[in-house]
């Protein structure tokens, strides 16, 4: 179970991450900044819901840099998952443009896969 601190803030990120996707669609001017946004804190509330952010992170750039230099991905399926997640944050901060429909898609995706992790990690229905 997670303490009362990191529950908060999983559920602020998911707030706000929501909040983030809902004014994406309705402002597509700002469509790109505020899908980035809308990923880091879906990425943010998934750390907060596994533990210390800072020690997740520390942890998710060490598997990285290993499977980078061992060509391997990790045996850990929860590791691999976060690791998944930190690429994809990092390859929409490096895109230029991005296709709207493709990364709304994503963003979503991503969202509600946050709000899934929260809700069982906290054992009680969010809603989204």
């Amino acid at each position: 179970m997670m303490d009362a601190y990191r529950r908060g803030w999983a559920l602020r990120y998911l707030r706000e991450a929501k909040a983030e996707l809902e004014a994406a669609r309705k402002m597509p001017y700002m469509a790109p900044s505020l899908i980035m946004e809308a990923i880091r804190k879906a990425r943010n509330a998934i750390f907060y819901s596994l533990g210390d952010p800072a020690f997740i992170e520390i942890v998710i750039r060490e598997a990285t840099e290993r499977t980078q230099t061992q060509k391997q991905t990790n045996s850990d399926p929860i590791l691999n998952f976060l690791v998944q997640i930190e690429e994809m944050v990092q390859q929409f901060a490096q895109v230029e443009e991005l296709d709207g429909e493709k990364a709304m898609k994503q963003a979503d995706n991503l969202v509600q896969v946050a709000f899934d992790i929260v809700e069982t990690l906290t054992g009680e229905k969010i809603e989204s």
